[in-house]
């Protein structure tokens, strides 16, 4: 078996000038070890990544398929996210930013050497509070390439790994960032569908909204189509 599109951070080598994570092809082969045939050649344990679906490749303003495909032209920087996905009939689990007034799924950036599952519990207890994250399931990948504004890199290609998981009914404290706080982050459990309508009015009207309400309201519905509707 043979995909592409992943990412090996076992092992990062030097990529235009970066120490980044190199993008890769994979074949798996029978003895389910990882062998990358990129930059890096090195052999990875298959139970540090879970292969999932690729629901959409998006490109933000001022980024195009041709500045991430031409080798060396731009700096690029690649990150995981794992974002949790916590249904409870037509509700779910989010995170409502009052300053960007919107709604998002629970989750976040995956730490260096960090499983990317246990990144995704520790994010959601951070976050939600959630207790006894559990049953957790491989649902899909949205990868976007956005201007980076850091000095490190030109362009970051985010990659969100989003999982459906269980959790205790009650929540318990969180512990979120300083910005986080400040931009008035709160988890709230939400009927779906009024967060989809919500999100799409803030697309279409709103000067201030953030850079992930595509992204976000995007998973939304594919999660409302595939997990709610049935």
């Amino acid at each position: 078996m043979e995909t592409t599109g992943f990412v090996c951070f076992e092992s990062p080598k030097r990529c235009a000038g970066l120490e980044v994570d190199a993008f890769i092809t994979l074949s798996v082969p029978e003895n389910g070890t990882l062998t990358c045939f990129a930059e890096c050649n090195a052999q990875i344990s298959a139970s540090r990544f879970v292969l999932m679906r690729l629901l959409k490749t998006d490109y933000l303003p001022g980024v195009s398929p041709d500045d991430v495909s031409a080798p060396g032209k731009y700096n690029l920087l690649v990150r995981h996210a794992a974002r949790g996905i916590v249904l409870n009939g037509a509700n779910i689990l989010l995170l409502y930013t009052q300053r960007y007034d919107d709604y998002s799924l629970p989750g976040g950036g995956v730490d260096a050497g960090e499983d990317v599952v246990a990144g995704l519990i520790r994010e959601m207890r951070e976050e939600t509070g959630a207790r006894n994250v559990s049953n957790v399931t491989p649902f899909a990948r949205y990868d976007e390439y956005r201007l980076w504004y850091k000095p490190d890199a030109d362009i970051i290609h985010m990659i969100s790994h989003c999982y459906v998981c269980d959790i205790d009914a009650e929540l318990g404290e969180t512990s979120l960032e300083s910005h986080e706080i400040s931009n008035g982050m709160t988890p709230l459990w939400v009927n779906i569908y009024e967060a989809i309508r919500h999100n799409e009015l803030v697309i279409a009207n709103s000067e201030k909204k953030g850079l992930s309400i595509k992204r976000e309201t995007y998973l939304l519905s594919v999660i409302a189509q595939e997990l709610v509707a049935h």
